[in-house]
């Protein structure tokens, strides 16, 4: 992965390089914070190779955006809407200057993930939603289980996960199917597709 680092300030700041659609090769940078662990270039690679047939259009979410390479990588490929969630001030400060660097369609919210899902949706219903907390906080599991309990996906959403290779206790919703799964680095990443549940 491409990290270029930097100080600002009192700030530490890092770069990470947008890999394809219209701001290909761009580089942006994020607001370094514990946990913060941007997606790696190979691994954007695959999951934007999987995703392609179906992000053009897309309203997505990004859960525990961090650096919001995913919401910027979606959006630079030609989905058309992005709400990226994080509860980091600082982090959600940078994201939202790179919205106005890059003129992006995102929505940035400075919430606790867990907390803003527990909420009714207002209606919202997402495409895509990417899910990729720190990995030592272990909140894979509940974060889909809102996702999937409170309605914030569309019937035939698609679903990214992201986790450590070593996880054994993530448990996807019961109607999500597991589309593909790759292990690189010590990280696990899936893709699931979302089946409406009978009733």
């Amino acid at each position: 992965m491409s990290i270029n680092k930097k100080q600002s300030g009192s700030r530490a700041t890092s770069t990470l390089r947008i890999i394809g659609g219209r701001w290909r090769s761009r580089n942006v940078s994020f607001a370094e914070a514990p946990g913060l662990r941007p997606t790696g270039e190979r691994i954007r690679e695959t999951l934007f190779n999987w995703l392609a047939p179906y992000i053009n259009g897309a309203n997505c979410l990004d859960l525990y955006a961090g650096s919001g390479i995913l919401s910027l990588e979606a959006l630079s490929r030609g989905a058309a809407q992005c709400t990226a969630l994080d509860n980091n001030r600082i982090v959600t400060q940078q994201l939202m200057a790179n919205c106005d660097l890059l003129s992006a369609g995102l929505t940035v919210i400075n919430a606790d993930c867990a907390n803003f899902l527990t909420n009714s949706r207002d209606n919202a219903q997402f495409d895509v939603a990417f899910v990729d907390p720190p990995f030592a906080q272990g909140l894979h599991t509940e974060s889909c289980r809102l996702l999937e309990q409170n309605g914030w996906l569309k019937d035939n959403a698609l679903i990214y996960c992201e986790l450590p290779s070593s996880d054994i206790s993530f448990v996807s919703p019961p109607n999500w199917q597991l589309q593909k799964d790759k292990i690189a680095g010590g990280v696990r990443y899936m893709l699931y597709s979302r089946i409406e549940p009978n009733v």
